[in-house]
Parts: structure tokens; sequence; C-alpha cells
């Protein structure tokens, strides 16, 4: 009965105190928001650019669902985020005053992808002084997560397309051998069977698969309730759970060009293939979590067969 009271008592106050909290966040989000509507005004030319790389480029076209899947996270963090000590942190103006660095360097030294960051870096700035560390610290994965919106910057994009591309030939060709299938490698050229050539563009590196699977396992990981170190388990292991789907895909494809024909391959390879590899990798996915629950198994009957007395 003193439960049930305490239970029916506590409730209100809750209720109250997440009104409470509600109401001081709205003037700081209205605050916020017109300090981020000035912000965007004020690099609009490089939004406007970054955009362009959005739908011309395939290997960050994903890049535009991160501010959108930002802002959905944020809204499932409300009741959190209402909770938040709402506290103007000035020490943000030393994060802005580098961010406006970045920026000025990317405009002087024409490095596109430092002006990105630099917009990205304000926005975390403008947040930090505005609502305060509790806040930041509340929402540090939305931050974190804000940054795979900028496309990897040239040089950075040559070093791993090059050998994400010689990784994926490599990878074909093991797996093509294991299935009884005669390869000969000549850089990223597979000759199968001594009379099929097979070659591996660019464009097959994989790494369009690999940035829109770290997004989506980016995301996954902050909505699934699961232990923090499983949470970063999935995030760092959609890196080689894109490569292996891609090896696949090559191995699929290689098999069409020796029982169909090179036309079909590629049709396949483009089209059914490139629909199948997000499916496929997202069931890896789901595979290691049911891997690493299992791992959790033993502590849990251990803690339920030792239940914790307290008191005595």
């Amino acid at each position: 009965m003193i439960e049930a009271s305490r239970a029916t008592v506590d409730r209100p106050t809750r209720e109250v105190a997440a009104e409470a909290g509600g109401a001081a966040l709205r003037p700081v989000l209205l605050c916020l928001a017109a300090l981020l509507a000035l912000a965007v005004w004020s690099y609009w030319p490089v939004v406007c650019r970054l955009a362009r790389e959005w739908r011309s480029n395939d290997d960050y076209s994903v890049g535009m669902l991160v501010p959108p899947a930002a802002l959905y996270v944020l809204w499932l963090k409300r009741r959190s985020l209402e909770r938040s000590r709402l506290r103007p942190f000035w020490g943000g103006l030393a994060v802005l005053a580098l961010a406006e660095f970045a920026r000025w360097y990317g405009l002087t030294r024409l490095f596109e992808s430092a002006e990105r960051y630099a917009l990205a870096l304000t926005v975390f700035a403008l947040v930090l002084m505005v609502a305060g560390i509790d806040f930041v610290r509340r929402s540090l994965w939305v931050w974190a997560f804000l940054l795979l919106m900028v496309p990897l910057p040239g040089r950075v994009h040559n070093t791993i397309a090059d050998p994400l591309q010689s990784f994926a030939t490599s990878g074909a060709v093991f797996t093509l051998e294991l299935l009884g299938i005669t390869v000969e490698r000549s850089g990223n050229t597979m000759v199968l069977n001594g009379d099929t050539p097979m070659a591996v563009a660019e464009a097959c590196s994989g790494l369009r698969m690999l940035t829109a699977f770290v997004v989506v396992s980016s995301l996954f990981a902050f909505v699934v309730h699961r232990p923090t170190w499983h949470k970063a388990t999935i995030v760092i292991s959609s890196v080689p759970i894109a490569i292996a789907c891609n090896v696949l895909r090559l191995v699929a494809t290689a098999m069409l060009f020796l029982w169909a024909s090179s036309a079909t391959a590629e049709k396949f390879f483009h089209d059914f293939a490139g629909l199948v590899m997000m499916p496929a990798a997202f069931l890896m996915l789901m595979g290691e979590l049911w891997i690493l629950r299992r791992l959790e198994l033993p502590a849990e009957t251990e803690a339920q067969s030792h239940p914790l007395v307290v008191g005595g």
C-alpha cells in the first residue's frame, strides 16, 4: 500500500518536472534555431556545394540523410534533453573560433572539406554555447553522427578507394578459387577459367556500400537498446560487413559472367545485387547482435541463480 501510494504521488511529480523541463527548453531551442539559421545563411555557398555533391557523387549520396536522421534522434531523446541542466557555456566560443579558423583555412587554401567540417563544428559550438555542457553530453552521439554528412577529403578518398578495390579483387579471387573456379589475376582484372576476363573497376571498390552502411549502422546502434560495448561493436563491425558484402557481390557477378553473359552479369551487379547488398549486410548485423546476446547469457544466468540479498 505504501509503495502504491508513493508511485501515485511520484508519477504526477515526474510529469510536472517533465513539463517544467519542456517549458524551460523551448526558449533555448528558439534562440538556438535563430542562431543556426544565421549559421546556415553564412555558410550557404558551402551548403549548396555540399548538396550538389550529394546529388552527383554516389559514394556520398547517403550524406543527405544524415541531417534529418540527426533531428529524428534528437526527437527520440527529447525526454532526456528536457531534464538537462540548461546553462550557457561560454567555452563554446573557443570551439566557434576553431570552426572559423578551419573555415578561413579552407577558403585560403581552396580546401573544400575544411569548410564543410567547419560548418558541422559551428553547429556544435552554437549548441554548446546556448544549451550548455549537460545538453551536449546527453546528445553527444548526434554531433559525432553529423560528421558523416561530410564527404571524405579527396586525398583520404583516394587513400581508401585504391586499397578497397584491391582487397575486393583479392577477396573475390580467394572465394572463387574455394568454389573450384580457376582465376588468374592481373592487377584488378580477373581471368575466369582462362578465357573470361572480368575487370573490377573503381566503382566496384565498395566505398559506396561502406559509407552507406556506416551511416545505417550508426543510426541503428543508437536506436537499439543494448550495452554501450554492443553499440560500439555494431559501428566498428559495419566496415568489415560492408566489405564482405561487396566481395560476395563480385563473386556472384563473376559466376554470372561464366554461366550467363557479360550483359546479364553487369545488369545483376548494378541493379539486383545493389538492392540486395544492404538487406544482406543488415542480416549479418542482426546475426552479430544474436551472438553478442548469447555471450551475455552465462553472466545473466549466474546473476539469476545467485540473487542479491539486501538487508538481513
